[in-house]
């Protein structure tokens, strides 16, 4: 009789299990880091970070983005769908209860990018919405333009209106005070000023769609990309704001 394959949930956890793996997971859960910041915050040597690094990427729950600021620079941040779908998956194996989320804590959250014309527009529109306004979300850029028309009708397809927002400067958010900064460009996370009023200052390294070449369904596709990578982030962000604010 042949001996049964593990099933995959059972090798997931058996990866996330190893002690240096999970540092890095942990280190990544909140804001993507180059390899010296995760040397940095867990301690370990370079080699071994980046060997397991490599390990999480070819189980494809840790992804790599070379910076827009400094190609050079590369930029690790967690698959969160990857990762929520291998927890499911051995939760469902096991039939564990879903359990009921608390209410979110009343809290202002800003995003940040260069231009605020698209990756801060769509994640402000999809904190609204996923948290059903419970948290207050803003955006603003260093170099604000206008709202980008691609980013307008990517969100109106998802089902979240965003034609009201309006691209504004870094200034003009000031006095709302928020308790979270998240840059989501590498240009503002150079260019962004420290907040030090702010409980939280976190980045996400998510390819400009505005960047994208090629014809218009070409274009179309990369703002789709960035949608719904910014989706699964506001929605892995709401279970940090719990973690860091709720009662």
């Amino acid at each position: 009789m042949t001996e049964q394959q593990p099933a995959s949930a059972l090798n997931g956890l058996r990866l996330l299990a190893d002690e240096t793996r999970w540092k890095l997971i942990t280190a990544l859960r909140d804001s993507d880091r180059q390899v010296a910041e995760l040397t940095a915050a867990t301690g370990l040597a370079q080699n071994l970070v980046s060997y397991h690094l490599n390990m999480l990427r070819q189980a494809g729950l840790v992804n790599a983005h070379r910076s827009d600021a400094d190609g050079r620079v590369i930029y690790y941040s967690l698959h969160l769908a990857a990762l929520t779908t291998l927890l499911a998956q051995a939760g469902h194996e096991l039939a564990l209860p879903e359990p009921t989320p608390p209410p979110l804590p009343p809290i202002t959250v800003a995003f940040l990018c260069r231009a605020n014309s698209a990756r801060s527009q769509m994640a402000e529109g999809w904190l609204r919405a996923l948290s059903g306004g419970q948290v207050r979300a803003v955006s603003a850029g260093t170099q604000p333009q206008p709202l980008h028309p691609l980013a307008i009708a990517v969100m109106a397809a998802a089902g979240v209106p965003i034609d009201q927002q309006t691209a504004k400067p870094i200034e003009a958010i000031l006095d709302q005070q928020p308790q979270v900064i998240v840059t989501v460009c590498d240009i503002a996370r150079e260019e962004c000023p420290v907040w030090p009023a702010a409980a939280r200052q976190i980045h996400w390294s998510i390819a400009d769609p505005a960047a994208a070449t090629g014809d218009d369904d070409q274009r179309y596709a990369a703002f789709i990309v960035a949608r719904n990578e910014l989706r699964e982030r506001v929605r892995g962000l709401l279970a940090l704001l719990l973690k860091w604010f709720g009662v």
